[in-house]
């Protein structure tokens, strides 16, 4: 962390990675569940020498910067502080000539977590948006569950293997595995010496056992619930769009897959098909019609990461499938072990169940190594839409994938660049649109939209900062130039007067304005003087409660409602809504 990117830090709302302690003569005991609660989630930073009131913060310095660094990386040496050793990096700042300490925590191995404090495991946290929360006795369970060298999948059941599994979904298991061409040394095997030599069935001291990765992919339906009492994935189809989404909206198709992942996955291939798209094309050579959907690949390879990502061991959340008019959303209980920007590289990721991967893998599922995430970028690229969002929450341990189908250079982008009279390139192009709607990229958004390596894409981000479209926050981070901010911004406010009442979900102006301005997080003074008002109207009382009670908007200390330091900021859902003005223009 820079000077530069330090400021930026004071001046924004504390989140999840950044964490403010006064310490200016002494280490506080709350530092060190700070430590533990970044090493159990995404990492983080630690600054000491920053008061902080509310939500805002001065500078004080600490007063002898020798002394509270030897002091602080001693303790966290100590087994009897803190159960591993961390390999904390300290820097030095100076801001006002006041000297600040700066300590990155980097998240621990899956192996170490959880980190706890005074030999005490339930002295375990984890960073929460702005705040460092003790873990409750199922977070503690999850993060040992993933720590545990044996994986979940391989674990051996003692059950009869002449009566756990289903006979017509290991036959259909060997039709796709002798399929492939390399795949043709086994045909001679009966099905229980078939599944030994793939690894499914162990050998014990009590005789061939099946493994618990072989039930879950083909166990009988008493075993399998036995094993896991909840559904394998709950797909659930609304027919209109997300925004228009309530909790007491009741769906309008429902398909709960509770069997075997053979059978999960033929059943929401045919729930998928209900509603794709199927095009009628007729291959000129063969005459045959093409009927796979366009963005099958995509579908298919969100499938697959949902059966073999999820943390089975998990039997209190279900997935669940929600397929809306705009979007399509897959939630996973357990979450990835990689960092996000990671998933998306080529070669061999870490998993959670590295038994079932296989298993899928061998019969020509899932074929790219790691996610298969890949492939669902490349689908959505080469149909134009938006890219999908990712949302790897380690603290929650849970996963999400976001397919919208929002084209992401639409009409009216395409005639704010032409307004803006500044010829892009293609590439150049649907980054530029990408940054408008974000109002700002990184390096990894831009390999995530092209699929093109980091150096190409910081080229393509350089000329764009050429051009005063950009400007540069640090080496793998842009935001769009103030200049181009504002004109954006204006043209969205222009959107809502031309189609207010063509949207379903209509928001008033005061509404509108809240979201637009609340990108960013803003107390209610500072909204009132956005807004223009001298003081706390009816108009805004109400416009405020419409938005947090549909979810557009959200407090900052949501456990304290009325704090005076409370502060409002726009929602995914919110933002969503927000663009759908910008793009029904």
């Amino acid at each position: 962390m820079d000077d530069k990117e330090l400021l930026k830090l004071l001046k924004a709302h504390e989140w999840n990675n950044v964490e403010f302690k006064q310490a200016r003569q002494a280490i506080p005991k709350s530092a060190y569940e700070s430590v533990s609660a970044f090493a159990n989630t995404e990492g983080g930073h630690l600054v000491f020498g920053v008061k902080k009131d509310g939500s805002n913060f001065d500078v004080v310095g600490v007063l002898d910067v020798d002394k509270m660094q030897n002091e602080f990386l001693s303790a966290l040496r100590q087994k009897d502080k803190i159960n591993q050793t961390i390999n904390v990096k300290e820097h030095l700042h100076s801001i006002d000539e006041k000297d600040l300490l700066v300590f990155y925590v980097p998240e621990a191995s899956r192996t170490a977590k959880p980190l706890f404090l005074n030999g005490d495991i339930r002295r375990s946290f984890l960073r929460k948006g702005a705040c460092d929360v003790r873990c409750t006795p199922e977070e503690l369970q999850r993060l040992m569950s993933d720590a545990s060298a044996n994986r979940y999948d391989g674990h051996i059941l003692d059950y009869d293997i002449n009566k756990c599994y289903n006979k017509k979904d290991i036959a259909w298991y060997r039709r796709q595995y002798e399929g492939k061409a390399d795949n043709r040394s086994y045909t001679d095997l009966d099905d229980l010496e078939f599944l030994f030599q793939i690894g499914l069935i162990k050998e014990t001291n009590k005789g061939r056992k099946p493994t618990i990765a072989s039930v879950l992919l083909l166990g009988q339906d008493g075993y399998l619930r036995g094993l896991l009492p909840r559904p394998v994935i709950d797909c659930q189809r609304y027919l209109f769009n997300y925004n228009d989404y309530s909790t007491e909206e009741r769906w309008h198709d429902r398909t709960v897959c509770d069997y075997n992942l053979v059978q999960s996955w033929l059943a929401v291939v045919e729930w998928y098909y209900k509603f794709a798209e199927i095009p009628f094309e007729v291959d000129p050579k063969t005459l045959q019609r093409k009927d796979t959907p366009p963005d099958y690949i995509a579908f298919r390879e969100a499938i697959i990461n949902m059966l073999i990502h999820q943390d089975y061991a998990d039997h209190s959340r279900k997935p669940a499938i929600t397929h809306f008019n705009d979007l399509t959303r897959f939630w996973n209980p357990g979450d990835a072990f990689a960092q996000v920007k990671d998933l998306l590289e080529p070669g061999e990721k870490e998993t959670r169940n590295p038994l079932l991967v296989t298993a899928f893998r061998r019969i020509g599922f899932s074929e790219n190594a790691g996610w298969g995430l890949r492939d669902v970028f490349k689908n959505w690229r080469g149909l134009g839409k938006v890219p999908p969002e990712i949302f790897n929450d380690k603290a929650k341990k849970t996963f999400e994938l976001v397919l919208r189908k929002e084209i992401l250079l639409s009409e009216k982008q395409i005639k704010f660049q032409k307004n803006l009279k500044i010829n892009l390139s293609e590439d150049e192009a649907v980054i530029f649109a990408y940054a408008c709607k974000h109002k700002s990229i990184s390096l990894y958004d831009i390999r995530d939209i092209l699929g093109k390596s980091l150096q190409v894409c910081e080229s393509i981000a350089d000329h764009l900062v050429a051009q005063d479209l950009f400007i540069q926050i640090d080496k793998e981070f842009y935001e769009l130039s103030p200049e181009i901010l504002e004109q954006f911004k204006q043209i969205v406010i222009e959107a809502y007067d031309e189609v207010h009442d063509e949207v379903h979900d209509n928001l008033t102006k005061t509404e509108f304005q809240i979201l637009n301005h609340c990108e960013y997080s803003h107390s209610t003074p500072e909204l009132l003087k956005l807004l223009g008002y001298k003081s706390i109207t009816g108009n805004y009382r109400t416009a405020l409660s419409n938005l947090l009670s549909k979810g557009y908007l959200e407090r900052t200390i949501p456990e304290r409602p009325r704090s005076k330091n409370q502060k409002y900021k726009t929602t995914q859902k919110g933002m969503t809504l927000v663009q759908s003005y910008e793009v029904k223009k």
